[in-house]
């Protein structure tokens, strides 16, 4: 027995230090710095959703509305609602505050994070609040008057992936490829 302890201690001190984790010493706290995302100039003051955050900004939108629409659905049986419903639904989802969406970085990649969307590290600074709230009703609203509440109703009805292949993922969607859409510049100039 004695040799077993004696080996167990010679063991742990070459393992180790030699003065953590002895005697019921708790292990020495590892610690993380984990750096808020570095925004630029027009992420942080620009009243429009940059560019490169536009297809998660679709995700979340499309998101938001398919659960409205399923809400208020669900109180009349899963019936088709009614035109007025469904316009005063769709103003609903895009007039809501926004407050759960924000920025992180991941990976030297800046992404937006919030219900919807796919979870990300869960080591990462959120950055809520401030423009992006006001952003995601802007482009919602954009996105209804673009499309219509009809046909954003009809792709709702077809399921949550006909939404978001209507909104985020057509031919002006934000989330096609950027061979599909050179006019870039365009675009932000469409919403001046």
């Amino acid at each position: 027995m004695r040799a077993a302890l004696a080996a167990w201690l010679v063991l742990s001190l070459l393992g180790g230090s030699g003065t953590q984790g002895m005697c019921g010493d708790p292990p020495a706290a590892q610690s993380h710095s984990i750096p808020a995302p570095q925004l630029s100039p027009e992420e942080r003051l620009s009243p429009h959703m940059p560019q490169s955050l536009r297809c998660d900004a679709c995700h979340a939108i499309a998101f938001q509305i398919e659960e409205q629409l399923s809400k208020a659905e669900g109180k009349v049986g899963k019936k088709v609602l009614k035109e007025s419903d469904y316009i005063e639904v769709l103003e609903r989802s895009c007039s809501q505050d926004w407050e759960s969406y924000g920025v992180l970085e991941l990976d030297g990649e800046k992404r937006l994070s919030g219900p919807g969307l796919p979870s990300q590290h869960p080591l990462s600074v959120l950055v809520s609040g401030g423009p992006w709230p006001a952003r995601l009703s802007k482009l919602c609203h954009g996105y209804v008057g673009e499309q219509g509440e009809a046909q954003i109703y009809g792709a709702h009805r077809r399921g949550p992936a006909a939404l978001r292949q209507l909104l985020c993922h057509g031919d002006k969607g934000p989330c096609g490829g950027q061979k599909e859409r050179p006019d870039t510049p365009k675009a932000l100039q469409n919403e001046l």
